[in-house]
């Protein structure tokens, strides 16, 4: 019975503890999508970017200005942004969304073969 219970306040204090942890969430903002840069100290700057009816027309914006600054000579190939509390972040296999800056990443958009976004599971799987 004693093991029991303090397995019990064991738990509850972990779980104290991960509630106090420090979270970095987006703007809530209905219908913007942000470009999000980190500034040293580990501040975020967001920066409008357009009106947006979704969350993947959000990271199609983003992927496209992403394209765009590497055409000009850029060389950042992940970026962050921000649509309606959630953060996006496009990387090389996709864009994923999570909640907060330091929270679970969930995928939102896979790449093609030919590097284009598309929602997962809407191209065809090619036979074997």
């Amino acid at each position: 019975m004693k093991r029991l219970i303090a397995l019990a306040v064991t738990a509850a204090a972990g779980l104290a503890l991960s509630a106090c942890e420090a979270r970095t969430e987006p703007p809530g903002d209905t219908g913007v999508c942000y470009h999000v840069v980190p500034q040293k100290g580990g501040k975020l700057k967001y920066f409008k970017l357009v009106n947006s009816p979704n969350l993947e027309t959000c990271a199609a914006n983003l992927e496209a200005m992403r394209i765009k600054f590497l055409r000009m000579g850029g060389s950042q190939q992940n970026i962050y942004g921000a649509y309606q509390a959630n953060f996006l972040f496009l990387e090389a296999e996709g864009v994923q969304t999570s909640t907060s800056l330091e929270g679970p990443r969930y995928t939102a958009l896979v790449r093609t073969g030919d590097g284009r976004l598309a929602t997962p599971g809407a191209m065809p799987m090619q036979p074997k």
